[in-house]
């Protein structure tokens, strides 16, 4: 590897937390850090390790313990390429875990049951909240025992407005990236915002911890330097 993997996670960070392309990026490695280092190489670690990230949150989902009464799912626009897509997300509503999320070109009832089958937790929750959107009906009547509650709008009521403020801050990130420019770029980034939002970002909701570490996972300072350094 030609550059430090702390050199790295760096950049990526200062990609998910900031207002910062890769050129500026690249910037601040080369004044601040004396590190010279290009925007496409930076743009390179995020296509590459988008999926090895997904492989790390794939090996410690089942170390997590999700005994949430209630998940929430919903649905928001992006634009790939000037196109209209949807992403579609499902979280827990105690860790604030992404549980799983779908990107789709369009919005019916087939994508809904896509977002359920990406699912990799195990166990499902007594109730899972959505708005009055007809489309998620049969994929969640198909999970047995589990009670669909369907609001009229997520902030009419304080219980039910957990995906909405997770969308916010999701748009608030994507808004600075100028759209996507391609179905499998925006899969990449996507996965890489849902791997930093589950396992690196304290959240202030929660005391200062990340989704993951409130759903139970306490990983050794040595074990976090090899799951990164396998990345």
């Amino acid at each position: 590897m030609r550059y430090p993997i702390q050199t790295i996670l760096m950049a990526l960070t200062l990609f998910y937390i900031g207002k910062n392309s890769f050129r500026n990026i690249a910037l601040i490695l080369r004044t601040v850090m004396n590190i010279p280092v290009s925007h496409t190489t930076i743009s390179s670690w995020c296509t590459r390790f988008a999926p090895l990230f997904q492989s790390i949150s794939l090996e410690l989902i089942p170390l997590l313990n999700f005994s949430s009464d209630e998940w929430h799912a919903d649905e928001t626009v992006v634009k790939i390429a000037g196109v209209k897509h949807y992403i579609w997300f499902i979280i827990d509503s105690e860790t604030r875990f992404v549980l799983g999320y779908h990107l789709s070109p369009h919005r019916d009832s087939s994508q809904a049951f896509s977002l359920f089958h990406s699912l990799s937790v195990p166990g499902k929750p007594q109730a899972i909240v959505t708005d009055r959107y007809s489309a998620y009906k049969g994929p969640i009547k198909s999970l047995a025992d589990v009670r669909h509650i369907r609001v009229h709008s997520f902030a009419d009521d304080i219980t039910n407005n957990l995906i909405e403020c997770f969308h916010k801050q999701f748009k608030a990130w994507y808004k600075t990236k100028q759209g996507f420019c391609s179905f499998d770029s925006a899969n990449n980034l996507i996965a890489f915002f849902v791997f930093f939002f589950n396992f690196v970002r304290p959240h202030s909701a929660l005391n200062g911890l990340t989704p993951a570490h409130v759903a139970g996972l306490h990983l050794s300072p040595k074990r976090k330097r090899e799951l990164f350094l396998v990345a």
